[in-house]
């Protein structure tokens, strides 16, 4: 059994007529039937051998003809090899198509075939059985138009053909005739057509086996012209093969005729068709009979009884009589034929009798029994309440929300609320049974009944609306016509208005009258989107209207097209077919689609073209053409699928641009709109030309053309394909050159104008997209061949069809085609772009931002893997230094060693791109983040470079103590052992012992270090003060700003008026104008002075040579010589409070370093402190002489105390990187990209409250992220992640001992296989610890006498398994203390990315990378620029609009509070500073900077001396939000 889905998928090509065999035969006539090429009829099958056969070989050469051949020639014998042809009737192939299809396929055949103007079938004999069919069911789709010259007016009638009641001609033929009924029935119809197929059709054989019995019917339709064959719709039937034969046939006719029309070969009487000719001559009904052996002109017998001869007579006389003998039998009283009485007709089996059949009609009738004693026009008002008016009017609000003015965010805030009134009225209107009684048959019917359900509902909603239709169009097509007559003779009166506005009124009535299965899909999209806006659905509960999307998404599965833009409202509805498509994507999977776009003009021929290239089901009656823009799933069939990188195409078919219903009605508009959303959603966009005239091209071009500027400029690169349709030669070669030529002219001109418009450098449309005016334009054959409504369509057109299908495929199969995820979200940024007036600067890719959102954190892995092994890398050089085994660092070393992750990391960063899903969108970052991770990597092994060349350095500084260290060391090991030597008999106990060895400690540092000056620690605020004072600050004025502390936060300063003294100025606006730059440059001049500060004093050698107070002087002067650069030129200079302040800001910020820096010049140099290190390490070597210890075992101590000190710094410097890394991985807020770490930055706030935190992140934010870091990577070391942290350590801890067990083994066991001493066991026991850790020099000599090494190793093991379990327990601030502070190898990770501000409210743009050009700064959480102290121009009103809020408005603003203004729709024409940012209009409200206004509002007016006042008044709604709403939308904007 065909299906209809069979064929409403893209296949191969076109069967080639010559090549068809006969199992192709079938599918060769659906393929052509579908494309609307009648010549699916005459299909020729290719015989398997040639016909052309001879009787015997025949030479080829010029040899004379013989008398043999002669003979061949005239003979009639059957022994020549003669082959006849054989072959099946086009008639069977059409009867056996119908009869191995399903229902579906059945009417879509036969509502083509009546397209083709070709008869149907009416009655079908069952050949295995005595059943008759009639296939009603099969006529519900085939409307007729036809127009009525009633002399005075031409009138149109438009009905479908089950419901037209017309009078009937039935042809019979009574026994074996030469001449051709079906060939005249043709005569009468179409003289032009083969109607019905006839014996002298091309493929007619003798013998047919499926078409005897059948009666067929056709209508001819006037077109109310005088050269119409008949004034009115008149259905002619014809029943094929013998009457004599068909009885039943031939009854149920000749009840429902008006007029019979008989065929015979004689009219003689005995004949067998004597019998019928009486019975038909005495019945009621007209009947005219044909004689074949008459050769008389028609004559009336009797009243209605008529005879006409055939005998030597030309059809066209014949026709010509016949023609007006039923023309005179209709023009009186006459019966009427309706095809939905045939279904009364006893014995005869209907279709539509089918129990599925029925089940779908049962349930439509019941739907439209609710709303058909309705007037049509007021049918949407009543029952479709939610898409007219209350629809209607939020768009107009939603659409005004981006072009505000005035206290913008208040209007913003009423806009917003009445946008929610207009969504509950739309929950309280809808009609609950109506919705339900559609959607419940939706849910339950199995998929047959519902696509029966569906086809009856708009079968039944059809006809409710046909005739209003019909007269609203004729009224309309009269008064448009009246209009251009008018306006041909430049008539300007106030009868053009009257018509215009006539013209008007029949559109909006036109449009009330159409009602469609669309309507009640837009009004279940409306539904939805009204209950969702107002998230009426509670969490776990099912309500109906959540169901929605689903039935439509099975819907648009099935084949059925899908609203995607509301033609009457001019608007997508976003929440609806977001949820449609996300169905869709549940059900089929996240496929890959080709995009297919339409446009052309109105009723140009878009629909029918679709239509007939994929079998789809656009409506393209008059008075039904598409409104906005639809949508269609089309499959490709698996024989292709595997030729492409998708997987289905999504036609997407707009309404007609320059549609006559929208004239005059903002219709430029709505045309660039509508016309920028399909070319930027198409993977290729077809531009559908009619007719030949380039003035009605020209507006048309002019749209496209901008439409594909602006896809240029956001990076959208569609193709194109011009479509010129109802060419009238499209085989002239010339002609179409002069076409091409004409339209190249005429696009280069449109780019030039749209240039001019959109503000771009472009000559010529190829400027603009790729387009090859020979291989991109297609010329359409026209549609009709001949006049409509009686012809059929042109085959070339179908050719053409079919050629533009195969142009089509081989374009698509290059492209990778989209995600329908990515559709979706490529739908929503389209549309919200083009709710904006600039759509270039509006529109945002959410699909770009969301692959290059992880691609960033991608990234964040790629650096952190590299850092982190670069760490470990450090930790193992780091020993190397210490024991001087390392005293220089080359690059080209630290390379080698990190090479093997780089490249990793290389084939990480290749794979991804390579093979991740969104490759298409990645590959334009590709270059850029390749050079990124080898800047980062290069920076990366510079900077542990200068790191370990530091260390090197500190290692040199203390050589000389470094000199002594041994010197000492032996001589404190002897005083130790003479010491014990002495009191070995004497001491007692412990105490005692350990006093006398403090006793003699102090004497004996003296000893060793008579010369010794201590490295004395800084007194820091003493030297602050010297230097000030000596700068001429006064020591009171100094002590007072250190008291009031002010300087700490001058950063965070909200207003800096008091640090100002004001030169007098003639126009004090100018002060005004400028208070307000001022703070921001005053505080971006701090900034810059702390930064030169802090990298003048780590220039100092500090860590090598001692800290000197000169380099406080240094920075003391370069505030100062700072601060007159600064005041120089400017209308203000600063008090000497400032400089002060400033001063001991600068020396906070480096304290610290200084402090730490000078500690290891201490420890490195001090020998008294090196010596006071050495005092428990020698208590122990002398207490354990005095117990008598060995020196094996006074040897292993000493072991086991150095290896502890070791042990514990590689375990701590290990577990700072580990745990690092845990907190990257694992950490919610380390472990995305920089919008998640600002994201938690910001929750983290707002969870505290404290204004004072949030003032720092403001005005300082790279301060706070610091401190924000400190703060959770204590809380998770400390707490939340604490048993996590001592996991890490007991591992490391192991692994240590792992490595000192491993080198006990190997230096012992080497030590026994060959002679040595402790000398040099011990250096055999260093090199096995190898880099990971240090081991102080021991003086050997000491302890020659040891040759028990496997004693010495069991000592060691004892006494370092107890170190072990110590560590075990290593408290976790040691990790915070180590060089590796977890802390501050996050600081470098997170922190190390871009902390530029936005021009406006000084929000931090979130982009990972520290320079990321040319990708704009861009920021999701922009803010009220009154939060960073920006107020209105001479007045203290802070500004509450957001940026995002602002850039859609019509104000302007100061930029740098210059005179010069600028619209916020340009703010990038505004200075490099703002066009290095991409603000996007954003019509959504983040609540959490508004939550944070109304917390912090008395603080904040307090902080900067400003007031929440005047057009900076907070708006109400404000006020309402909660904590928790601040903080979800923090979440909504991260998601996207």
């Amino acid at each position: 059994m065909l299906k209809s889905e069979d064929f409403v998928k893209v296949g191969g090509t076109l069967i080639q007529t010559n090549e068809i065999f006969e199992k192709d035969l079938a599918l060769a006539f659906f393929q052509r039937l579908m494309m609307l090429d009648y010549r699916a009829r005459y299909i020729h099958v290719k015989q398997k051998t040639s016909n052309i056969k001879t009787s015997q070989s025949v030479s080829r050469s010029g040899s004379a003809i013989t008398d043999k051949s002669l003979d061949a020639l005239f003979t009639t014998s059957t022994d020549l090899n003669q082959s006849k042809e054989s072959h099946i009737h086009p008639m069977d192939v059409q009867m056996a198509a119908f009869r191995c299809s399903d229902s579906f396929l059945k009417q879509k055949m036969i509502t083509k075939l009546s397209q083709c103007q070709y008869a149907l079938p009416l009655l079908i004999p069952d050949p295995g059985t005595t059943n008759i069919e009639f296939p009603l069911w099969t006529f519900r789709k085939i409307t007729k138009t036809w127009k009525i010259d009633n002399k005075s007016t031409v009138t149109m009638k438009s009905m479908p053909i089950y419901k037209a009641q017309t009078p009937m001609v039935s042809f019979f033929r009574l026994g074996s005739m030469s001449f051709s009924k079906s060939q005249l029935m043709n005569a009468l119809i179409n003289d032009r057509h083969h109607t019905f197929f006839h014996r002298n059709c091309p493929g007619s054989t003798k013998s047919r086996y499926l078409m005897d019995g059948v009666a067929e019917i056709a209508w001819y339709c006037p077109a109310g012209k005088p050269n119409d064959f008949f004034t009115d719709c008149i259905a002619f039937c014809n029943l094929h093969g013998d009457s004599l034969k068909n009885v039943k046939q031939r009854e149920i006719l000749t009840e429902n005729s008006s007029v019979i029309v008989v065929l015979v070969e004689t009219l003689k009487e005995g004949q067998e068709s004597s019998e019928i000719i009486s019975e038909l001559y005495m019945s009621p009904k007209p009947l005219i009979i044909l004689s074949a052996d008459n050769d008389s002109n028609v004559a009336e017998i009797e009243n209605q009884k008529y005879k006409l001869g055939l005998k030597e007579r030309s059809q066209s006389d014949v026709s010509e009589e016949l023609k007006e003998t039923i023309q005179t039998i209709l023009a009186g009283p006459h019966t009427t034929f309706q095809l939905e009485t045939m279904a009364r007709v006893s014995g005869v089996l209907v279709d539509e009798d089918a129990e599925v059949c029925k089940n779908g009609k049962e349930a439509a009738m019941k739907l439209v029994k609710q709303i058909e004693m309705e007037n049509v026009s007021e049918i949407k008002d009543k029952f479709l309440p939610c898409q007219g008016q209350l629809w209607y009017d939020w768009c107009k609000i939603n659409k005004e929300l981006h072009y505000l003015k005035g206290d913008i965010e208040k209007e913003k805030d009423q806009k917003n609320q009445q946008l929610m009134k207009l969504r509950k009225r739309q929950c309280k209107m809808y009609n609950r049974e109506l919705m339900k009684s559609f959607t419940v048959s939706l849910q339950i019917f199995q998929p047959e009944d519902k696509e029966y359900f569906l086809k009856w509902t708009q079968i039944l909603l059809d006809s409710l609306s046909t005739d209003d239709l019909s007269s609203i169009l004729q009224s309309y097509d009269e008064t448009w016509s009246e209009v251009l007559a008018l306006k041909r003779k430049h008539d300007k009166s106030a009868e053009l208005n009257n018509k215009q506005a006539q013209l008007n009124k029949l559109s909006k009535k036109l449009q009330s009258a159409t009602f469609g299965l669309e309507h009640i899909f837009r009004e279940m999209g409306q539904i939805y989107e009204a209950h969702k806006s107002i998230k009426k659905s509670s969490l776990g509960q099912c309500t109906e209207w959540t169901k929605y999307p689903e039935l439509a998404a099975d819907m648009m599965i099935k084949g059925h097209p899908m609203e995607l833009m509301d033609g009457d409202a001019g608007h997508v509805p976003l929440i609806w077919v977001s949820s449609l498509i996300q169905e869709v994507i549940k059900k089929l999977g996240d496929r890959k689609v080709f995009v297919l776009s339409v446009l052309g003009v109105q009723s140009s021929g878009k629909s029918t073209m679709l239509n007939a290239m994929f079998g789809l089901q656009f409506a393209v009656s008059a008075g039904r053409c598409t409104k906005g823009a639809y949508m269609q799933l089309v499959k490709l069939s698996d024989e292709i699928q595997k030729d492409y990188k998708f997987d289905y195409i999504l036609v997407v078919d707009t309404e007609g641009l320059r549609a006559l219903e929208l004239a005059g009605n903002n219709t430029l508009h709505h045309d660039n709109e509508l016309a920028t959303f399909v070319v930027g959603l198409g993977n290729m966009t077809l531009i559908n030309i009619f007719g030949e005239n380039p003035a009605e091209m020209q507006d048309i071009l002019q749209i496209v053309v901008q439409a594909f500027m602006r896809m240029k400029k956001v990076k959208l690169s569609p193709s194109c394909m011009f479509v010129h349709q109802n060419v009238t030669d499209i085989a002239a070669t010339e002609k179409n050159m002069d076409g091409r030529r004409r339209l190249q002219e005429t696009l280069d001109k449109m780019a030039q104008l749209a240039a001019k418009e959109e503000g771009c450098d472009v000559e010529c449309f190829s400027d603009v997209i790729a387009f090859d005016v020979q291989k991109d334009v297609k010329y359409f054959a026209q549609l009709w061949e001949g006049s409509p409504p009686m012809a059929p369509p042109n085959p070339g057109y179908s050719e053409s069809v079919q050629e533009l299908k195969t142009i089509i495929l081989s374009k698509a199969k290059p492209s990778d085609g989209i995600l329908l995820s990515h559709f979706n979200t490529k739908i929503r940024d389209l549309w919200n772009a083009l709710m904006n007036e600039n759509f270039v600067f509006s529109f945002k890719n959410t699909q770009e931002i969301a692959v290059y959102r992880k691609l960033e954190v991608q990234y964040g892995n790629w650096t952190w893997t590299l850092r982190s092994e670069m760490l470990n890398i450090e930790n193992q050089l780091y020993p190397k230094i210490e024991k001087g085994q390392l005293d220089k660092v080359e690059l080209s070393d630290l390379y080698k060693e990190i090479s093997k992750t780089y490249k990793a990391v290389k084939d990480s960063l290749e794979a991804y791109f390579d093979d991740e899903k969104d490759k298409e969108i990645l590959v334009q970052w590709r270059g850029r983040f390749e050079n990124k991770i080898r800047e980062f990597y290069e920076e990366l092994v510079k900077g542990m470079k200068r790191k370990l060349d530091e260390v090197i350095q500190q290692k040199t500084a203390r050589k000389q103590l470094d000199n002594k260290k041994t010197d000492f060391e032996n001589k404190l090991f002897q005083k130790s052992k003479e010491l014990a030597t002495q009191l070995k008999s004497s001491a007692k106990d412990e105490n005692e012992l350990e006093q006398h060895f403090n006793t003699v400690w102090s004497k004996w540092v003296e000893e060793l270090n008579p010369d010794a000056k201590p490295v004395e620690d800084i007194n820091f605020k003493e030297d602050e003060f010297k230097v000030l004072n000596e700068f001429g600050v006064e020591g009171a004025f100094i002590a007072e700003l250190e008291n009031r502390q002010i300087y700490k936060k001058m950063l965070e300063t909200g207003d800096y008026s008091g640090y100002i003294n004001q030169k007098k100025s003639k126009n004090q606006d100018e002060v005004n104008q400028e208070a307000q730059e001022k703070q921001k440059k005053i505080r971006s001049f701090i900034e810059k002075v702390e930064k030169d500060c802090l990298g003048v004093i780590k220039s100092k050698p500090v860590s090598t040579r001692g800290y000197r107070q000169t380099y406080l002087q240094e920075l003391a002067k370069t505030v100062k010589d700072r601060v007159t650069e600064f005041e120089s030129g400017r209308k203000y200079t600063f008090k000497k409070e400032f400089i002060v302040d400033l001063s001991l800001y600068v020396f906070d910020s480096v304290e610290s370093w200084l402090l730490d820096s000078h500690k290891k010049y201490k420890e490195n140099n001090n020998v008294n402190t090196y010596l006071e290190s050495k005092k428990k390490e020698y208590y122990n070597i002398f207490r354990g002489l005095c117990k008598g210890s060995s020196s094996v075992v006074v040897f292993g101590e000493m072991m086991c105390e150095k290896l502890k000190v070791s042990a514990i710094e590689a375990v701590c410097n290990k577990t700072g990187v580990d745990f690092a890394g845990k907190m990257k991985c694992n950490f919610p807020a380390f472990s995305g990209n920089r919008l998640n770490f600002e994201k938690h930055l910001l929750k983290s706030l707002a969870e505290k409250e404290e204004f004072n935190s949030f003032m720092t992140y403001i005005k300082n934010p790279r301060k706070q992220a610091e401190a924000f870091i400190k703060e959770k990577v204590e809380e998770c070391l400390f707490s939340t992640m604490k048993s996590e942290a001592e996991t890490i350590i007991r591992k490391n801890v192991e692994d240590i001992n792992q490595l000192i067990s491993h080198a006990l083994f190997e230096a012992t066991e080497k030590l026994e296989k060959k002679e040595g001493d402790i000398k040099d066991w011990l250096e055999e026991f260093s090199s096995v610890l190898g880099p990971n850790l240090t081991l102080e020099t021991i003086n050997c000599q000491n302890f020659s006498d040891i040759n028990n090494f496997d004693f010495l190793k069991e000592e060691i093991e004892k006494g370092f398994n107890t170190i072990t379990e110590e560590m075990k327990s290593l408290p976790l601030e040691k990790v915070n203390e180590c060089r590796q502070k977890p802390e501050q190898i996050l600081i470098d990770q997170l922190c190390n990315c871009c902390w530029e501000r936005c021009p406006f409210c000084a929000a931090v743009c979130t982009n990972t990378l520290k320079d990321h050009s040319p990708e704009k700064h861009s920021v999701p959480f922009h803010r009220p620029p009154g939060v960073n102290g920006m107020h209105v121009r001479d007045a203290v009103d802070m500004v509450i609009n957001f940026c995002t809020t602002s850039v859609a408005s019509d104000r302007s603003f100061h930029p740098d509070s210059s005179e010069r203004l600028v619209p916020y729709k340009k703010y990038q024409s505004a200075g490099e500073r703002y066009a290095a940012w991409s603000i996007t209009a954003d019509a959504s409200t983040l609540a959490f900077w508004k939550w944070f206004v109304c917390n912090f509002q008395e603080k904040l007016e307090k902080y900067y001396n400003l007031k929440f006042q005047g057009c900076g008044e907070i708006p109400q709604e404000w006020k309402h939000l909660t904590k928790e709403e601040a903080i979800e939308s923090l979440n909504e904007m991260c998601s996207l």
